[in-house]
């Protein structure tokens, strides 16, 4: 989640920040960074990624935004670490694009719902 104001989150959603598209971006952000995890966790290898898919969804209770990737890849690997890094990085670049208009936003609950396949089996959080 990337918690907000109310207004903050209005003014996202409306498209109304002066740097322009915020959840397009953040999503573009996302799907970059998941392609980009060997390069910034030392030790994670490179893989060979088939689909990165961010969903940014309001959250008008909370309030703010449920963040969430889906990333698979052709290997017999796992990717967790790519898709928790397109979330980290999708969350950043929404903070970013927003913080002219407010500063106390906080990330949280980043982890790891499920998972297929890789060396350690499948996950689901329980």
């Amino acid at each position: 989640y990337l918690r907000m104001t109310r207004a903050t989150m209005e003014a996202v959603q409306m498209g109304d920040l002066p740097k322009g598209d915020v959840l397009g971006t953040a999503r573009i952000a996302g799907i970059m960074a998941a392609k980009q995890t060997s390069n910034l966790i030392p030790l994670c290898h490179p893989l060979s990624i088939k689909t990165v898919e961010i969903s940014l969804e309001p959250d008008h209770d909370c309030p703010g935004y449920h963040i969430q990737a889906m990333v698979k890849t052709a290997g017999q690997t796992g990717v967790e670490m790519e898709a928790l890094t397109a979330v980290s990085v999708t969350a950043l670049t929404l903070y970013d694009m927003a913080k002219a208009l407010e500063k106390s936003m906080h990330i949280e609950g980043i982890r790891l719902i499920s998972k297929t396949g890789g060396k350690s089996g499948d996950y689901t959080i329980g």
